[in-house]
């Protein structure tokens, strides 16, 4: 018995300081780890909500495949060489190797054409187009910041669905920047798509486009409203969003995922960030007010709501991501059929590279997609 007494004094003794140490520890721990760390940069709130935020180092996104990593690193590099975003006729020429991969794994017939008028491609698969699709068709609104990208641009977003879907693509090289502004490409997508109506109902054709081409998909929907023109069967709104704004597409992603995805630095505030309805920088849209839905669709609800089915598709990195939330966010609300798929740690039109799994898995989406809402 007295041993054991011993034995339950010594487990008491050996409890009160276990705790003992641990309440020391718990208090004094912070200002240990401050004494060994420095402390970092303290970020900076104005009373308007303005976030001043120091300098930090920002690791590739652990969600990202081995060659989804090594691919934004390289186009990181790209986008800080003046010689790799040149183009050459109408291909950017950090761009070249996408499209010479692309021309490899996805075998198809090119058609030089006119269409109503409008300069165009068409891209038809090798393999024939399929017996489902022989009543189908994909419009594609090419990007590059309605001042060229054609046919670079083009190719790398039309092959890959004319391909895989089995489909044909027509692509259109509709008028851009400088020479000419709004509405010209409105007018120019509007014109063929009146002339396709004739060959095929308007369920049947589906309209979509990356960077500039993602947002002309929108603003012609607006425009075939205003015109009195069916609404296609489904479209596609890549790398982009129906609003416009002068740092790019407007929202948080100017700021935050442009220096992440374009190794450029985030633009300064400006009037319509605080919701001034001056203009868009692009020359394109001079003297167009970006509270026009004919400009920027997301402007109206009346609008939107009459929207057919839309895919979005973004990257976290992508510095329209704010605008493809947005976006999507309000044609839910209004009761639009639409889909937005996001890919962490990608960037802006990162599809354009076949060989990662990322765009490998955007390219499923895109086909998947049409195929289910197109008439049939």
């Amino acid at each position: 018995m007295v041993w054991k007494r011993r034995s339950a004094s010594r487990a008491a003794w050996l409890a009160g300081i276990t705790s003992t140490v641990a309440l020391i520890l718990a208090w004094a721990g912070p200002d240990l780890a401050h004494a060994q760390t420095p402390p970092r940069p303290a970020v900076q709130i104005d009373d308007d909500g303005t976030v001043h935020a120091p300098a930090m180092t920002v690791p590739p996104s652990g969600f990202l495949s081995p060659e989804g990593k090594a691919y934004l690193a390289q186009h990181l590099k790209d986008m800080q060489n003046p010689a790799a975003v040149a183009q050459k006729d109408g291909v950017p020429v950090f761009m070249q190797g996408y499209l010479a991969r692309q021309k490899t794994l996805f075998p198809v017939e090119r058609q030089d054409t006119t269409i109503a008028g409008v300069h165009a491609y068409v891209y038809t698969p090798r393999s024939g187009v399929s017996p489902r699709n022989r009543r189908r068709v994909l419009v594609n609104l090419h990007g590059g910041g309605f001042s060229g990208c054609f046919p670079g641009c083009a190719e790398l977003e039309s092959m890959p669905l004319a391909s895989l879907a089995r489909i044909e693509v027509v692509s259109l090289d509709y008028r851009e920047g400088p020479k000419y502004r709004f509405p010209a490409a409105s007018e120019d997508v509007a014109a063929v798509y009146r002339h396709l109506l004739k060959r095929y109902p308007a369920a049947n054709i589906g309209i979509y486009g990356c960077s500039a081409g993602g947002m002309l998909t929108a603003m012609s929907v607006a425009w075939f409203q205003q015109h009195g023109l069916p609404r296609p069967g489904a479209v596609g709104i890549f790398c982009a969003g129906a609003t416009l704004a002068q740092a790019g597409f407007g929202g948080d992603a100017g700021y935050t995922a442009a220096p992440l995805g374009e190794s450029r630095p985030a633009p300064p505030p400006s009037p319509a960030a605080s919701g001034d309805s001056a203009g868009p920088p692009l020359g394109y849209f001079a003297g167009t007010d970006s509270s026009d839905p004919l400009v920027a669709p997301a402007a109206s609800a009346e609008v939107l709501r009459r929207f057919p089915p839309t895919l979005i598709i973004t990257a976290t990195r992508g510095f329209e991501m704010s605008s493809s939330v947005y976006t999507h966010s309000q044609l839910v609300k209004l009761g639009v059929d639409a889909e937005l798929h996001v890919w962490d740690g990608m960037f802006h039109g990162f599809f354009y590279n076949p060989d990662v799994p990322e765009s490998q898995e955007a390219y499923d989406v895109m086909v998947k997609f049409f195929d289910r809402h197109l008439g049939r």
